[in-house]
Formats: structure tokens, sequence, C-alpha cells
């Protein structure tokens, strides 16, 4: 991951758009980091079972923990 003065980032900005990397850069103020810049995944495939093994269900998922009755 690289990092870049935020005054060097504003004059770089649409050519590192461009070539920005999977592990992206750290946009620094005075040293100390700012912001992050990484690009901008689609690919929803990666979050199809993300979660697996990481969230446990409590209860009926459908209940709303409400009584009522319809009729009424």
């Amino acid at each position: 991951m690289s990092r870049m003065a935020a005054a060097k980032f504003k004059e770089q900005c649409l050519a590192l758009l461009d070539r920005v990397d999977a592990d992206g850069i750290v946009i620094t103020k005075r040293g100390k980091p700012v912001a992050k810049l990484v690009p901008f995944h689609t690919d929803s495939k990666s979050l199809i079972g993300s979660l697996a093994g990481k969230v446990r269900i409590k209860g009926k998922i459908t209940a709303t923990g409400t009584r009522w009755d319809a009729e009424r």
C-alpha cells in the first residue's frame, strides 16, 4: 500500500484513478493518514457465503416477536 500527501494526490488525482491497485493508496495530511483510495469492485460473487460461520441466527428469522390476529 502506498502513501501520498494530499497536495500530491490533488495534482495527480485523475491519473491515480486509472492505476489504483487492490491495496489502495493512503492519502496523508501533515504525515497523518486521512483517507484511503481503493478501487470500486462490483463483483458480488465474493459476497455470497462471505459471512458463513460468522453470523448466528437466534430464534425464528421470520418472526416479529409480536402476536397479532388478522381477524380483528
